[in-house]
């Protein structure tokens, strides 16, 4: 498979709001229509609430075969207003799907800022970190685990999109910087209905981080808090 080339960057400010930061990252300033015109894959880094407020037609013009990846993650009464249908069950991905009208890849969001911009190592690296990727359309799948391969990363494939619950915030493979075969392992190791509980806990444990932790501090922490057989991985 080629290189995925992803150029343009947009955000809620319009072209000027994002052009300091697409001058940083060398890439294009565009709007959120033309950012998602003319592209083999859509990478939405929004909060996942904030999908309600994109434009209706945004993906109209979209072709179907143009991989959509949401890294979004949902964190109810600490940064985002409540979603009934998640609070309720609903994989977060499936609700994306559902507010985006088309299907959806579950990849990048078990992973920290720093590890992914810090981390990544070259393919076949001992150790190397790996990423999560569940989602239904084979083809997008693999367009979307190719892309975690370049950027660093090796790829696990998590199942089917109403599988991502097992990469949600505080499951055992989220942000925990573990390699393959022990991210397969965490994946395997969640219990539905048993991260939120956990998840609700954390501005309490990053208080009792103190006001700077450290990147090693947070994932000794994570790993302590999300498996439940943390020794057995």
């Amino acid at each position: 498979m080629r290189p995925v080339s992803i150029r343009p960057v947009a955000n809620s400010s319009g072209v000027e709001g994002v052009r300091a930061f697409a001058q940083e990252i060398g890439v294009e300033a565009k709007d959120v229509h033309g950012v998602v015109a003319d592209t083999e894959v859509i990478i939405l880094a929004i909060p996942l609430p904030a999908m309600r407020g994109l434009p209706a037609d945004l993906f109209d013009s979209v072709p179907p075969d143009v991989t959509v990846i949401d890294t979004s993650n949902y964190y109810p009464g600490m940064r985002d207003s409540p979603v009934s249908e998640i609070d309720a069950g609903m994989e977060e991905s499936v609700w994306v799907s559902k507010q985006l009208g088309r299907p959806v890849i579950k990849a990048f969001n078990n992973a920290l800022a720093y590890t992914l911009a810090e981390l990544g190592q070259p393919e076949g690296t001992p150790g190397r970190l790996a990423i999560a990727v569940a989602g239904d359309d084979v083809r997008s799948k693999q367009t979307a685990m190719e892309l975690v391969n370049q950027t660093g990363f090796d790829p696990v494939d998590a199942g089917a999109l109403e599988e991502s619950w097992r990469q949600q915030p505080s499951t055992p493979s989220y942000c925990c910087d573990y390699e393959a075969d022990t991210m397969r392992k965490a994946l395997a190791a969640a219990i539905p209905g048993a991260a939120p509980k956990k998840r609700d806990q954390m501005p309490e444990l990053f208080a009792n981080l103190g006001s700077n932790p450290s990147h090693d501090d947070v994932i000794a922490m994570n790993r302590k808090v999300n498996s439940v057989v943390d020794e057995a991985l």
